[in-house]
């Protein structure tokens, strides 16, 4: 299928071929019709994607701090080589889609197959959008008209919160497309509407719409302007619609308004603001959040719950409602809107437009078949040449590989992690489909696919690694398994002791247990865990080891929090800590607790585990400190001796010779040794590297601390 996608590096816009999306539960799949490219929000992306290094610095002085803080940390070279993932990544624009159902997931009711529907789906010829992200499109309202719904449901929100009533006054500042829109609900909501902007022909719309225009220059005064509306009273309300850095929007806004008057910002604009002006008047100020209640709630977006209709009139998808039901009685004209519509294919052209700087408002992409019978799109698509394991090489097999899953992880560490060991890529997928054609094209994969079954039951694939979300690892590992794979499972293993059991047999079953699976614990593979290794095996006695994790936090509601989907963090990364201990102390875990700091920030806890030998290891998995300092730090006490590992980039070495130490410009935390190390066992027909007693009994410990925190 078509899927259109945009270059942060240098702003380009291509259309590619993209798998076929799946469509999980509590979502429906769309047969894409047509969509409308938002020329304020897209507009400002392309312009980003365009600028210099030195600009987009400029754009975003908050990411430029935190690029500064990981530098400190981290050091240049991984910084560099993270930002530069970062801008590899491209962009999938598009929140304005109107077409027909083609697929309903389990759990929906309310939409069937044929529905005609608008979302905030991708510009794609096909997308799997949340249920409350959708609604149905009336009979009497046009696809061209219906395409606006979610940018005027932008709108909607902004006016919702100004809360204007029959005959009041209302300015509207930006005149772009949703300023247009806000200018025909106002009318059509019986307010007086004032309009400014720099361009006459948008003034000249608003005006058509029924607003007093005003075009801004050096000699126009819109305090006075508004005044003069007002009959000297003050404006009751503001919505400022603009895009802009400057503060003079929010500025005259306070200066229009009358006593206790209301201002929302709907657009950008800068927020220097002066208490004088809203303390005088008592004025109220508010930032209008999107399409409006449920927006960046995952529950409500993810999840498919929605809010009481009692308690919350107006969500998301009851804005996009209200919006079509204004449509359907005519009483909106969208049609001066329209600048202009391109077929799919020439999505180039139609960003070249809103890029150019023209006058546009409206620009749409048609996509071919719209309103027949949907051909379906394939579930994967070939990327290169270089296929089959028969056509390769004997030395790599045992080493062709497929990926599945392909998000931000994969693309920056794992996949250049197995290129650089000699894997045979072979194919990845994803749900979505483009992140795996993205991922597939930048490392040469053979084909991309967003069906992981058949990824797992592909006979050219000797390995499986497995990077998808954590609830998904133990089913997509047993499967893999199963099909006599070789599997790479990034951590953790599982969230349950039941799936862990699960794991077990299915390795037994098999008769080669040790050689099946691994897990990426790579810390214990990283040159300077290697070292101490090395150092310690001279060392008579047990060790005291002391792990300090300046995690940071992560907002409460991410998806790693919930035991169902991520575990918690203990279970998500803790893991690797306690393998690393495992690994230092070389001797079975026979006792592990946990100790939560109360009332405090979420997963900060001392985790304290005891080994065979008389070894003991604390974990301090801290997520309430500042990001400035580097995140890990572990220190070894044995036999009079002390060594001390500062962040996987310099190990200090007390009570050994001179030189038993080890610095280095990039940190290296193994990443790389063990994807080298899986692979060379798979094509070697051997032993996994890490014994799978030892996989097992980290992750079963792991669960069991996670357990007692929750406890």
């Amino acid at each position: 299928m078509k899927q259109v996608i945009q270059n942060l590096r240098d702003g380009s816009v291509e259309v590619v071929d993209a798998p076929l999306p799946q469509c999980g539960g509590g979502s429906l799949r769309i047969a894409t019709s047509l969509t409308l490219i938002s020329a304020g929000t897209e507009r400002m992306m392309l312009s980003f994607g365009r600028a210099n290094w030195l600009q987009k610095a400029r754009q975003q002085p908050d990411k430029v701090r935190m690029v500064l803080e990981k530098a400190r940390t981290d050091g240049v070279l991984a910084t560099y080589e993270a930002v530069k993932s970062k801008l590899d990544q491209p962009l999938a624009p598009g929140y304005c889609n109107v077409g027909r159902v083609e697929n309903v997931g389990s759990g929906v009711s309310g939409f069937a197959v044929g529905d005609r529907v608008v979302s905030n789906g991708k510009h794609a010829e096909l997308v799997t959008v949340p249920v409350n992200l959708c609604a149905k499109v009336p009979e009497r309202v046009s696809d061209e008209d219906a395409a606006f719904t979610v940018v005027g449901a932008i709108a909607l929100q902004g006016i919702r919160l100004a809360a204007p009533t029959l005959g009041e006054t209302v300015a509207v500042m930006g005149l772009g497309l949703i300023g247009q829109l806000a200018v025909q609900l106002l009318r059509a909501n019986g307010c007086q509407v004032i309009g400014f902007d720099f361009d006459p022909a948008k003034v000249a719309m608003a005006e058509s719409f029924g607003a007093k225009g005003v075009a801004l220059g050096d000699d126009v005064d819109a305090v006075a302007q508004a005044m003069a509306f007002s009959k000297e009273r003050g404006i009751d309300a503001v919505l400022i619609t603009a895009a802009t850095d400057s503060d003079e929007p929010v500025r005259n806004a306070a200066r229009m308004c009358r006593q206790r008057g209301r201002i929302v910002l709907v657009g950008v604009a800068g927020l220097n603001l002066s208490r004088a002006d809203f303390y005088e008047k008592e004025l109220t100020f508010q930032v209008s959040c999107s399409y409006g209640p449920g927006r960046y709630d995952p529950q409500y977006e993810e999840g498919g719950q929605d809010y009481p209709y009692g308690l919350v009139r107006w969500t998301e998808q009851r804005n996009f409602e209200a919006f079509l039901q204004v449509l359907a009685d005519g009483k909106l004209d969208l049609a001066p809107l329209r600048t202009g519509e391109f077929p799919v294919e020439r999505a180039g052209e139609a960003y070249a437009l809103i890029g150019s700087g023209e006058p546009c408002l409206g620009v749409m992409l048609r996509f071919a078949g719209s309103g027949e019978a949907h051909v379906p799109a394939p579930a994967s698509v070939a990327l290169s040449a270089n296929r089959a394991q028969d056509d390769q090489p004997a030395m790599t097999r045992g080493g062709v590989v497929n990926f599945v899953g392909a998000g931000s992880y994969a693309g920056s560490v794992l996949i250049p992690a197995f290129k650089a060991a000699g894997a045979q890529l072979n194919a990845v997928a994803s749900s979505g489909g483009l992140s795996a054609v993205t991922l597939g094209r930048k490392f040469g994969f053979a084909s991309a696919s967003s069906d992981s079954a058949a990824m797992i039951a592909d006979p050219a694939a000797d390995c499986i690694v497995i990077t998808t979300r954590h609830d998904s690892h133990a089913r997509l590992a047993i499967e893999a398994i199963r099909n006599g794979k070789r599997v790479f499972v990034e951590k953790p293993l599982a969230l349950s002791h039941a799936e862990i059991d699960e794991i077990e047999c299915a390795c037994r079953d098999t008769g080669h247990a040790d050689a099946v699976l691994m897990v990426g614990f790579n810390r214990r593979f990283s040159p300077f865990a290697q070292r101490m290794k090395a150092l310690l095996a001279h060392t008579p006695g047990p060790r005291a080891m002391t792990m300090t994790v300046n995690a940071g936090a992560i907002p409460a509601d991410h998806w790693v929090h919930d035991p169902s989907a991520g575990g918690g963090r203990i279970v998500g990364e803790a893991c690797h800590f306690v393998d690393l201990l495992r690994y230092l102390a070389g001797s079975q875990i026979t006792a592990a607790g946990a100790t939560g700091m109360r009332g405090g920030t979420k997963d900060t806890a001392v985790l304290t585990l005891s080994f065979a030998d008389g070894s003991i290891g604390t974990i301090q998995y801290f997520a309430n400190g500042n990001k400035a300092v580097a995140k890990e730090r572990l220190e070894v006490f044995s036999a009079g001796r002390i060594l001390a590992l500062d962040n996987f980039r310099k190990l200090s070495a007390h009570g050994w010779a001179r030189g038993a130490g080890l610095s280095t410009l990039r940190q290296d935390k193994g990443q790389q040794a063990c994807a080298a190390a899986f692979l060379a066992a798979a094509k070697a027909g051997g032993p996994s590297p890490i014994p799978l007693a030892e996989l097992l009994e980290v992750s079963r410990i792991s669960i069991d601390l996670a357990e007692q925190l929750r406890a």
